[in-house]
């Protein structure tokens, strides 16, 4: 990977660290410039996430991001290791910290509730990095992710399926995640809005023409594994369909349909 360096991980597993900090696949030096004018907090998600969090007073954000899912009315201690990411934070949330998921600088127990957004997929080790926030946190811990036994039903595998076999590939299976947070654990589908703020691939299931966007796909990190010239044939096959009429006849009920049960799910141990 351009511009990566390597640094001791869990054990002695090695953690990728990009050049603006960015950690495990994604370099978000690169794909995050656009980002928050694509992916905005949704606001039937973030209501979700708030309800799965319970009374915790204090949350933990790992891979935060941004920040577009912190509770507004909660302490929230946010941890992403992107220095891009981190500089896109706005104003009225705290500066995150410069950590790793896989080494959680906090003592046991030290936080009511925990959560990790869009982003277990993209770290180095997933199985150490859900245990560090199991070890951290009393109280909920709570993921956004897909299930990546579901993304490639999404009409998108017909135009650019070398996107979504990245994109479940991935994904780490729901089963191994349940299996790591310990106890009771429950898995809930998150239905996505049609018009959806929050831009990754499924969110455009009925307004097809945004994914014709650059930017719009550049904020979607599945498209930055696949080199140039096949996501560029995946754009002009879908670019092709649409002129031509053929995705409405396949798909053009979805332009109406107010939400969509695609592989995005809430887990909460």
């Amino acid at each position: 990977m351009s511009g990566a360096g390597v640094e001791p991980g869990p054990e002695g597993a090695p953690l990728v660290r990009h050049a603006d900090g960015s950690a495990g696949d994604a370099n978000y030096g690169v794909i995050g410039v656009s980002y928050t004018d694509y992916r905005q907090p949704e606001p039937d998600i973030a209501a979700r996430i708030e309800a799965a969090l319970g009374s915790a007073a204090r949350v933990l954000n790992v891979g935060a991001g941004a920040g577009a899912y912190e509770p507004a009315s909660r302490e929230v201690v946010a941890v992403e290791p992107s220095q891009s990411m981190r500089a896109k934070r706005p104003a009225a949330r705290p500066p995150a910290i410069d950590a790793v998921a896989e080494k959680l600088p906090f003592p046991d127990g030290h936080f009511g509730a925990s959560m990790a957004t869009f982003t277990v997929h993209q770290w180095t080790d997933f199985r150490a990095g859900l245990g560090e926030m199991r070890r951290v946190t009393r109280g909920p811990v709570v993921i956004l992710t897909c299930d990546p036994a579901e993304v490639e039903r999404f009409w998108l595998h017909h135009y650019a399926p070398a996107v979504l076999a990245a994109e479940a590939r991935r994904y780490p299976a729901l089963a191994a995640i349940r299996a790591i947070l310990g106890g009771v654990v429950r898995v809930e589908e998150v239905p996505i809005p049609l018009h959806c703020r929050d831009g990754f691939n499924e969110a455009y299931f009925g307004r097809p023409e945004r994914l014709l966007e650059e930017r719009a796909r550049l904020a979607c990190s599945a498209w930055s594994f696949v080199d140039p010239a096949t996501a560029a044939a995946s754009v002009e096959h879908l670019r092709a369909d649409l002129a031509a009429g053929r995705w409405d006849a396949r798909f053009g009920h979805l332009r109406t349909q107010p939400e969509f049960d695609g592989s995005l799910r809430l887990i909460v141990g």
